[in-house]
């Protein structure tokens, strides 16, 4: 286990403090059109958390201190949460989504969400908690992926 860096103690404090709120979260919505191919999409994002540590980075407690745990590819469990919407439902449900509340103890700091909103449209929303990444995070994350 790895001690916190002060912003991430920071973070993990107002995360503790606030009940998992999402003020921190980061979303990042890409369009996705033409047919998808689900499994080259799971196949890019699991190659993601594999190469960057912090994706796969949980904060749990311990003798009443946070500790950084890096979580081995073979103990992740990287959930891609499908819905169907109407594209006039879209805008609500993306910020709906955008909302969720991480439990840094246990939760990957990153969420994925697929919406399908016709065949051959789909928007995927990733939100990253601010304790994995920042502002500058979030270009090279979707360049990563789409690659």
């Amino acid at each position: 286990m790895i001690p916190l860096s002060y912003a991430q103690r920071r973070l993990w404090f107002l995360n503790r403090l606030q009940d998992g709120t999402a003020l921190y979260n980061m979303p990042l919505a890409l369009r996705l059109t033409g047919r998808l191919d689900r499994e080259a999409l799971r196949a890019a994002l699991t190659d993601v958390v594999e190469r960057h540590e912090s994706l796969r980075t949980v904060f749990p407690e311990r003798d009443g201190e946070p500790r950084q745990r890096i979580l081995r590819m073979d103990k992740v469990r990287l959930d891609i949460v499908e819905r169907t919407c109407a594209e006039a439902e879209l805008a609500a449900e993306l910020t709906a989504a955008a909302g969720h509340r991480f439990d840094l103890a246990t939760d990957l700091p990153l969420r994925v969400e697929l919406f399908s909103v016709a065949a051959d449209s789909h928007v995927l929303l990733l939100v990253l908690h601010h304790v994995a990444g920042d502002g500058w995070s979030l270009a090279p994350l979707a360049r990563d992926v789409s690659v």
